[in-house]
């Protein structure tokens, strides 16, 4: 009785871990094709990549980069377009960065590379003080490299992988700490008007890249130099942002779409819009004055029956 009992429980078991690794495989299938419907829209909305473009898909070792160029050797598969992709890691000399996994790694793949050794490390942490931040040295000293590399792989577009929430945490960071409606643009011109920069991840959530990363079991390198600096406004940002995900569901997904959706004539930037030489029309205009109108604000309808209202 014992024994059958034992069996019986033992199929159960392997039963239900059957089921579970199922609904694993399904979710895992679900997340891939939305990251490749995400990044194949924001490549269509910006038109982003063209017929013939070399792209230098920029590298860090981080779960992003990873991502993104993971997903657009998927979408190059399937592209009604032809485009070259080339993957570049800036090898920065800092202490105890294993230089030997993204060579091995991209050689496994298949993929074209370069590696760039400059040691930007020894210069950032001559010049920036103990305790200051190091990113903004150690980004301008690393566009220029990147810049040079690209002209020297004759690439015409950078690929970089910032993400949704990096978008909103910048644009949060420039309107707290420098009194700038600013973000971080989808496609934009090189400093030197050389090449396009186009971030690909724009309509990705960080949340489903960590969760690819885990599935693809990416070789994470983390960044020694700037990622131990705990105190960096972005993280204060960022962990801002996580906290009204969590309690208000729908929240960044609603402040994102603003970024889309921006009404100059209701800011207060005269270069946007001529407010010294607004007239009268006597026509109606739907922009027009609604300053003693009650607001009003749709209700997001969430899963599950949840509803945030938006204040």
């Amino acid at each position: 009785m014992n024994s059958w009992t034992d069996d019986t429980a033992t199929l159960e078991a392997q039963a239900l871990d059957a089921k579970q690794a199922l609904k694993i495989e399904r979710e895992t299938h679900k997340l891939e094709k939305r990251l490749c419907r995400q990044v194949g829209q924001a490549i269509v909305d910006f038109n982003m990549i063209e017929e013939g473009d070399r792209v230098m898909v920029c590298m860090s070792g981080g779960k992003d980069s990873y991502g993104m160029l993971d997903i657009l050797l998927k979408l190059k598969a399937r592209a009604p377009i032809d485009f070259e992709l080339i993957a570049v890691n800036l090898d920065q000399k800092q202490p105890g960065f294993p230089a030997e996994v993204l060579p091995n790694y991209l050689q496994n793949l298949g993929v074209p590379f370069h590696i760039e050794t400059q040691d930007t490390y020894s210069i950032v942490k001559d010049k920036i003080a103990p305790g200051k931040t190091m990113c903004s040295l150690c980004s301008r000293l690393r566009r220029g490299i990147l810049y040079k590399v690209a002209r020297e792989l004759k690439c015409n577009k950078l690929a970089l992988g910032h993400h949704r929430d990096d978008m909103l945490q910048t644009f949060f960071l420039n309107m707290f700490f420098a009194g700038k409606l600013k973000g971080m643009p989808p496609k934009l011109t090189s400093d030197n008007g050389e090449f396009m920069v186009i971030r690909p991840l724009a309509y990705v959530v960080e949340r489903d890249l960590v969760r690819w990363a885990e599935h693809r079991a990416f070789p994470i390198i983390p960044c020694t130099l700037c990622g131990s600096q705990e105190n960096l406004q972005r993280k204060q940002v960022g962990n801002m942002l996580r906290e009204w995900d969590k309690k208000f569901p729908g929240r960044l997904e609603t402040m994102f779409t603003s970024l889309q959706n921006v009404v100059p004539s209701h800011l207060m930037d005269g270069e946007l819009f001529d407010f010294k030489h607004l007239a009268t029309t006597g026509l109606p205009d739907e922009n027009g004055d609604t300053a003693f109108d009650e607001e009003s604000f749709s209700v997001a309808q969430l899963p599950g029956g949840v509803q945030v209202v938006t204040l």
